[in-house]
C-alpha cells in the first residue's frame, strides 16, 4: 500500500511538471532570426546625377530624400551631383558643375554604358539605374548592405579660422584606389523661373558642392587640406569620404567625417 502511494505521488508530480513544461512552451516567444541587411558589415553609396533643368528629375530627388531619411543608423550614403549640360535649355542650375558631368561620363566608361542621362543613379560604383526606379535601387542597396566590405576608411575633420583639414585612416594595400572627399550641403530649395521645371519649387538633399580627389599614401594615414565652398557651416553640411577603385569604378569603402580629436598639424599635406 505504501509503495503504491509513493508511485501514485511520483506519477502525480510527473504529470504536473510535464503540464507546466508544455504550458510554458505554448507561450514561449520564438527567437527571430535577424535578417535586416543594415545590421551587417556592408555599406551602400547612392550617387544621383540630376539637374534642375530636367523635368524627369524631381521624382528622383524625392526618392533620394526618402532614402536619406531612412539612412539613420545605416551605412547608407546618399550623394547628389548636379550636372551642367542642361543649363543650355533655359535654366542654369546653381549647383551644377562640369566636374560632376565628367564624373558621370567616367561612370559611363567604367560600366560600359551606351549613354548617360538624368536622372541616373549609380549604386556603390557597380550598377546603374534610372533615378526614379525605386524598387530596383532599393534591391541594389540591400544587396550592398548585406555584402561585407573589403576595406575601411575613417575620417575626422578639423575646422580652424584659416583652414579646413580632413584626417583619414584607411586600410593599407589599396593600390589603384583614390580617396574622394565630398563636401555635402544637406538640403536646399530652389524656385525655378525658366526651363523644363519653370514655376516649380524644387527640393534637394545631399548636394555635393565640392569633390576632391586624393591619392592614398602607403601607410593609409594622412590629412588633406580642403577649400570650403561658400556658405559652409558644420550644422547644415557634412563631409563624406569614399575609396574608389580607379580601374573599375567600384567604391570599396565609405564613411562620414567626425570632428577631429588630436593635434591639428599631424600628417598634413
Amino acid at each position: 500500500m505504501k509503495t503504491t502511494k509513493i508511485l501514485w505521488l511520483a506519477n502525480f508530480f510527473l504529470v504536473i511538471m510535464l503540464s507546466i513544461t508544455a504550458f510554458a512552451a505554448m507561450y514561449k516567444t520564438p527567437v527571430k532570426k535577424i535578417t535586416d541587411p543594415s545590421l551587417g558589415k556592408g555599406f551602400a553609396v547612392v550617387e544621383l546625377f540630376t539637374s534642375e533643368g530636367c523635368s524627369s528629375c524631381p521624382p528622383a530627388d524625392e526618392l533620394m530624400a526618402k532614402l536619406e531619411k531612412e539612412s539613420v543608423n545605416k551605412e547608407l550614403f546618399v550623394l547628389a551631383y548636379h550636372v551642367d549640360y542642361f543649363d543650355r535649355l533655359g535654366w542654369k542650375d546653381a549647383f551644377g558643375s562640369p566636374e560632376y558631368s565628367k564624373r558621370q561620363v567616367q561612370y559611363g566608361q567604367w560600366l560600359r554604358l551606351p549613354q548617360i542621362y538624368t536622372p541616373q543613379v549609380i549604386v556603390s560604383g557597380s550598377s546603374e539605374f534610372i533615378g526614379s526606379e525605386e524598387a530596383s535601387i532599393r534591391k541594389a542597396i540591400s544587396k550592398q548592405l548585406a555584402t561585407k566590405a573589403t576595406a575601411e576608411i575613417k575620417l575626422q575633420s578639423h575646422l580652424s579660422e584659416n583652414s579646413f583639414k580632413v584626417h583619414y585612416q584607411a586600410s593599407v594595400g589599396l593600390r589603384g584606389s583614390n580617396l574622394l572627399i565630398a563636401i555635402v550641403q544637406k538640403a536646399a530649395h530652389t524656385n525655378v523661373a525658366r526651363g523644363e521645371n519653370e514655376g516649380r519649387t524644387l527640393s534637394h538633399v545631399q548636394i555635393v558642392r565640392k569633390l576632391q580627389y586624393e591619392k592614398l599614401n602607403n601607410t593609409g594615414n594622412g590629412a588633406v587640406s580642403v577649400t570650403l565652398p561658400k556658405g559652409y557651416n558644420e550644422k547644415d553640411w557634412e563631409v563624406i569620404g569614399l575609396i574608389q577603385n580607379q580601374n573599375s569604378g567600384q567604391i570599396i569603402a565609405a564613411a562620414k567625417a567626425t570632428k577631429f580629436e588630436g593635434t591639428a598639424d599631424q600628417n598634413q599635406h
